[in-house]
């Protein structure tokens, strides 16, 4: 017997079934940080960046709440999951970095740890993209769960 959830007695990939799992409300939250230096931050007006092609952030965000909606059209053992809500920000920290935060909500039989993750990725990933004509010495330093509830078990790691 082994301890991943999606290996099979004979040592082959599946899929959980999740059939005869309770349907519970479940929130993920994810970070990530992101270096995006100096000479990206002196470019924001307001609480937004604007470039040639859009507004970054908003644009991220956008991204973000797509990727989340597509995970499992990109994480292989993902299940495909009805999301209730996504709430993606993102702040500037220091003349340097930046923090993204994605958090994503469902009342389903699996977590959403994986969606929260993909959305902050996808929305540090637009950053890139759309800021790469400044520079593309950017960063994504940091990605990680913060929050998962509902489940089997709970963590939250907000004081790390």
């Amino acid at each position: 017997m082994n301890n991943f959830s999606h290996i099979n007695d004979k040592n082959q990939p599946k899929m959980v079934d999740v059939s005869d799992k309770k349907v519970t409300k479940r929130i993920a939250v994810a970070k990530a940080k992101m270096f995006v230096g100096e000479d990206i931050i002196k470019n924001f007006s307001g609480t937004d960046i604007s470039t040639k092609k859009g507004p970054v952030f908003q644009t991220a965000i956008v991204a973000g709440i797509q990727a989340v909606k597509k995970t499992s059209d990109i994480i292989p053992m993902c299940h495909p999951l009805l999301i209730n809500g996504v709430d993606i920000t993102i702040d500037i920290l220091s003349k340097t970095h930046l923090e993204i935060y994605c958090k994503v909500t469902i009342e389903g039989k699996t977590g959403v740890e994986m969606e929260a993750l993909t959305g902050a990725s996808a929305a540090c990933l637009t950053i890139y993209d759309m800021c790469k004509a400044i520079h593309q010495d950017m960063v994504i330093e940091e990605l990680r769960l913060l929050e998962k509830t509902g489940g089997k078990s709970d963590i939250k790691k907000y004081d790390e």
